[in-house]
């Protein structure tokens, strides 16, 4: 799958957290697949729902438990 550079299903994405730098990767995949310990999130999940549609150098607002987090996407690769 080519999306341009555009974060859509199967992707995996590289992520920095704004303000702590702490860099995450996590790779979108169905709801029976998501398991978070491995990186793999669930497409209906805010973190994707989040960064679905966005590209390399954006930033993504996350609605998280602790308060909003922002994200910048570093890279996005296609398995």
């Amino acid at each position: 799958v080519e999306a341009g550079g555009r974060v859509v299903f199967g992707a995996t994405v590289e992520l920095e957290e704004e303000g702590s730098g702490e860099a995450v990767t996590y790779q979108i995949v169905g709801e029976d697949e998501a398991d978070l310990k491995q990186g793999l999130v669930n497409i209906s999940s805010p973190i994707a729902r989040a960064l679905i549609g966005k590209e390399e150098g954006d930033v993504a607002e996350v609605q998280a438990p602790g308060g909003t987090r922002r994200y910048e996407i570093v890279a996005v690769r296609y398995a």
